[in-house]
């Protein structure tokens, strides 16, 4: 399952990290939608999409690539991975033709546990208006599922695009910023268009 806005325009593809589902993406795709097509697939196990039998890196890698084609999004995506989701921007991002990586809240190092994952989130920072799109699953089945992620993160072959304000300052590296404030992610996504 996914979320399209806009129709034209560089494709961006919004990856929600575990334990969340697309519906974080919401306040920012609908910013972005007058400037490109955005795209913001559930992962498998999240959101409306059903669990399968293999939830390697790679093999959802390659069926990020093929909605991808599907859509028939003919230029090169952008690509924003929240949370552990960075790993899959990364991987992706080494077999795919991409016009920019974004990781955002990547974690430092691999943490298995749910309610360390949560807790890592920081979610406090969210305004209270914005918390609805940013609810985690806390299912341990699910994240043990994904157990391959932590055990192998990718080794990335390219740096990530790192955002800056519309000032041209540095962005801001607070926790869900895509959901602090989803106007000026949104302004940070369009320099790269």
């Amino acid at each position: 399952m996914y979320d399209r806005w806009g129709q034209f325009g560089r494709p961006v593809v919004l990856l929600h990290g575990l334990l969340f589902d697309r519906t974080m993406w919401w306040p920012v795709g609908a910013e972005l939608a007058t400037h490109c097509t955005v795209i913001a697939p559930d992962l498998p196990g999240h959101g409306e999409s059903p669990p399968r039998a293999d939830y390697s890196l790679t093999r959802i890698a390659e069926d990020l690539a093929a909605l991808v084609h599907s859509l028939m999004l003919h230029r090169a995506p952008i690509i924003i991975g929240h949370g552990t989701s960075a790993w899959l921007a990364t991987t992706f991002a080494d077999s795919y033709t991409t016009q920019a990586v974004i990781t955002v809240d990547e974690p430092a190092t691999a943490t298995p546990a749910v309610d360390d994952i949560i807790s890592a989130a920081g979610l406090n920072e969210v305004p209270e208006s914005l918390r609805p799109f940013a609810q985690p699953k806390r299912d341990p089945a699910l994240l043990s599922a994904y157990e391959s992620w932590f055990l192998h993160p990718p080794r990335r072959r390219r740096s990530p695009v790192r955002l800056s304000a519309a000032d041209g300052s540095s962005a801001r590296e607070e926790h869900f910023h895509h959901l602090t404030d989803p106007a000026q992610f949104a302004t940070e996504i369009r320099a790269l268009l």
